[in-house]
């Protein structure tokens, strides 16, 4: 009998939501995909790309000039200075997670993961051959640092956060950041896998990055997304920016992993970061917040604020007490609208009568989910 690595781990509940969508034609307000056109900029960038002479390997680390638009990039948001060098290409940010982990963390050793997290956080810390250590964020979704502190032992590798989170859409403040500082000076050999995909979806609090705390970079991995910034899921880009020591053997499990990225994505992508400005971005995100939030105040659903991100929580406990999964099952049948249990999300499946929506998508899309959901 085959024995399995990951034994506990099934079909996502991100797939079966989109497909039970698929199969009762609901609007699929569940999976975090936008389903609006790309900027017709960086469509003429990919067609002049796939024209050019760029459909071999690309070097490892990523394109040279992608890496050095990366690099000014984040010299223009955070006013941080790097070399190329500190950045690697990945093929999406769960790439860029997966290898850091495999690449940094050791078998026998621990991982702390903040629930609730994504699914794609826990699997390649057990491939490791290394023990995931959950813990709850406080009932607002912020950590709670003086159990973070108290869970950290000699065997503590790692240390996940993702901010803006998913899938509440809090955003961290100061009081976060000293936190983090404090526990990172008193556990030197701490490592931060900072997960920041969201980093340009933030509205009225601006997005505070780990790029900008010079005492905790030299130990963090910060990843980040093309595919949540420019709305381009499909075509699995990311990257991740850390010190050259652990770039060094990052480096190692990357080679192995995909080697090189699509190289015609990665010229794309060069060519449309020298051309755009990606402030407007959080403003275009913004305005589909307000036009879902304005419209579910017709109904039932009590919804949590967001600061962050493309998804809104909402509670469901005024309409029914069926447990999360059954609830949302039920929302797409009968309703036609498709959602995500919170309770997936946490390790012990805790069930607050939370589900989340991805708002993510075109405003006739929004008026149509909009119109299904306060009808209950």
């Amino acid at each position: 009998m085959l024995a399995s690595k990951l034994p506990h781990v099934g079909t996502t509940i991100f797939t079966t939501m989109s497909a039970l969508a698929q199969q009762y034609n609901a609007i699929n307000l569940a999976q975090g995909f936008p389903n609006f056109e790309i900027d017709a900029v960086l469509q003429n960038c990919l067609i002049e790309a796939a024209q050019s002479n760029a459909h071999q390997y690309a070097p490892m680390p990523g394109l040279l000039e992608l890496r050095m638009q990366i690099v000014a990039l984040i010299a223009q948001q955070y006013q941080r200075n790097i070399d190329p060098n500190e950045v690697l290409v990945t093929a999406g940010a769960t790439q860029a997670i997966f290898t850091s982990i495999q690449a940094l963390v050791h078998p026998g050793q621990e991982v702390i993961i903040l629930d609730p997290s994504y699914d794609c956080y826990e699997a390649p810390v057990v491939l490791a051959g290394a023990q995931p250590i959950r813990i709850p964020l406080g009932l607002d979704f912020r950590p709670n640092w003086a159990q973070i502190r108290a869970s950290i032992t000699p065997n503590t590798r790692m240390l996940i956060t993702n901010n803006p989170h998913n899938p509440s859409g809090t955003i961290w403040d100061a009081n976060d950041f000293e936190a983090l500082e404090s526990i990172m000076q008193d556990f030197p050999d701490l490592l931060l896998l900072s997960d920041e995909v969201y980093e340009f979806i933030a509205f009225e609090q601006s997005h505070q990055s780990i790029h900008q705390r010079a005492q905790i970079r030299k130990r963090a991995i910060i990843v980040t997304s093309f595919g949540k910034t420019f709305h381009i899921t499909g075509w699995k880009m990311g990257y991740l920016v850390c010190a050259p020591d652990l770039m060094k053997e990052i480096h190692k499990v990357h080679q192995f992993l995909v080697f090189s990225v699509n190289s015609v994505a990665q010229l794309a992508l060069a060519n449309y970061l020298s051309q755009v400005k990606i402030d407007s971005l959080a403003t275009f995100y913004m305005q589909k917040r307000d036009q879902f939030r304005e419209g579910m105040h017709k109904g039932r659903f009590d919804l949590l604020p967001v600061h962050g991100s493309y998804f809104q929580v909402a509670s469901y406990a005024a309409i029914s007490d069926e447990p999360d999964t059954d609830f949302c099952i039920r929302l797409t049948k009968e309703y036609g609208v498709a959602a995500i249990p919170l309770s997936v999300f946490n390790a012990n499946g805790e069930d607050r009568k939370f589900i989340r929506f991805c708002y993510a998508k075109t405003a006739p899309t929004l008026e149509a989910a909009i119109e299904r959901l306060c009808s209950i």
